[in-house]
């Protein structure tokens, strides 16, 4: 792998936060080998240097922006082009949003072969910044509070990107002095806590509930708690695989979503940002038709965010879920119903295993999206509608012609912006049956 520099021109920004351009064809000289390279702009001419070939394409980092779109901006935080969480810094937020929606627009067109796929325009998060209820650090070998860097081993003479700030790093780990993603009360903490060097934690996490209770993660292989000195007012749980300790306070935050109250432990997922979560909600209500004769299904149904403001408006409802911590919380916040159930197990072996024909089914699956399994079982049981919550485009465009070879028609596709700044796109897309 050659260390010369490219000069590449690029034509669009793709799924993952890259800038797609083309390497000349040395026999044609037009467009041959794809190049995709971080932090640059459509309509750009960069300089960037190759870290990863391939027989089709070049990974590459963006070393200088040689000629500058007339959309780019100054980024927000120093660490801006080192720390992997924010992809989209340079760009103004509603330039984000068109370009999440036409990126989400590609890969159902691409890897789900649908023609003109019935996307609409992406609903903005009420907030650019400090939105996420939900932080994760690394810590570096001091000790220190960090994110995961973009470039693994960087030599500590190298020259970041202009514009970028200066490397501070261990392993891969670069550690912090700003974010500018959390919620303002979990900023006034992180930069708070301090840790020993060389604990043996491979994850440390902040989340925030309703009237600003914060919990503390702590997430390690031992399964003997660390020892730590707490002067900041928090509950501190501490995770291994399978187990739990409480180190103080509570076990779980109380998270309120539409003025609905959700209980959430330390080891349950829930969305990171709660007004759009009340949004993904609304949207769901109003188009995700029910009557009280119908029978709905929650697959990966989680703590029970959308099972709580369905369930009072629907017959039966079967919520799925895999995680036990998930499942404990969905039990505590759907108590009062009496026509809802539960199976703690994976999708792929309760849907073939479900003696049930629902009207409507919400799919919210992982980033993998769908098991094929679970997939084949949805289309057997037939429902007239389906709504599929993705965090994944790409296996959200393989799972819909998995749908609608099955016999469903894609009647619309909405994108959440609940991560502003970075590439994430989320979705809620509805499926009707013939």
């Amino acid at each position: 792998m050659t260390s010369d520099l490219l000069t590449v021109k690029l034509e669009k920004l793709v799924y993952g936060g890259d800038a797609l351009g083309r390497l000349p064809d040395p026999l044609t000289g037009a467009g041959g080998r794809a190049v995709f390279v971080p932090f640059g702009l459509p309509g750009e001419t960069v300089s960037a240097r190759a870290i990863e070939e391939k027989r089709g394409h070049v990974r590459a980092e963006l070393v200088e922006v040689l000629e500058p779109s007339p959309a780019r901006i100054s980024p927000k935080c120093k660490h801006f082009g080192i720390c992997g969480g924010c992809h989209y810094q340079h760009l103004p937020y509603q330039a984000q949003l068109q370009a999440k929606t036409e990126i989400l627009r590609d890969q159902l067109a691409r890897i789900g072969k649908i023609e003109n796929p019935p996307v609409k325009p992406m609903i903005s998060s009420s907030h650019e910044w400090n939105y996420r209820n939900h932080i994760q650090f690394h810590l570096t070998h001091e000790g220190k509070l960090g994110y995961v860097s973009l470039t693994p081993n960087p030599s500590p003479r190298e020259a970041p990107p202009k514009g970028v700030g200066k490397r501070a790093r261990s392993e891969g780990i670069i550690s912090i002095t700003e974010c500018h993603l959390p919620e303002a009360p979990l900023n006034e903490v992180w930069p708070r806590l301090e840790f020993d060097p060389g604990l043996e934690l491979e994850r440390v996490s902040l989340r925030l509930g309703a009237g600003d209770e914060t919990m503390l993660v702590l997430e390690s292989g031992n399964p003997e708690p660390p020892e730590l000195e707490l002067e900041a007012d928090l509950s501190v749980v501490h995770l291994t695989e399978g187990d739990m300790v409480v180190m103080a306070g509570d076990k779980d935050l109380v998270v309120s979503v539409n003025d609905r109250p959700f209980h959430v432990s330390a080891a349950s997922f829930f969305q990171v940002n709660t007004g759009m979560a009340g949004e993904m909600v609304e949207h769901l209500l109003d188009n995700l038709p029910v009557t009280q004769d119908t029978t709905l299904l929650d697959v990966y149904c989680g703590v029970g965010l959308f099972s709580a403001f369905f369930a009072p408006r629907v017959g039966r409802l079967i919520g799925i879920e895999s995680s036990p911590s998930a499942c404990e919380d969905f039990t505590a916040n759907l108590a009062e119903f009496e026509n809802v159930e539960l199976y703690e197990a994976p999708a792929e072996a309760v849907l073939p295993a479900l003696d049930v024909t629902p009207e409507a089914v919400i799919v919210d699956p992982p980033r993998a999206g769908l098991e094929k399994r679970a997939a084949e079982a949805l289309l057997a049981q037939g429902p007239e509608r389906i709504a599929y919550v993705s965090c994944d485009p790409s296996t959200l465009g393989r799972d819909a012609a998995r749908l609608i070879a099955g016999g469903y028609r894609l009647t619309q596709v909405t994108p959440f912006d609940l991560f502003p700044q970075t590439y994430s796109i989320e979705s809620i897309s509805i499926l009707e049956k013939g």
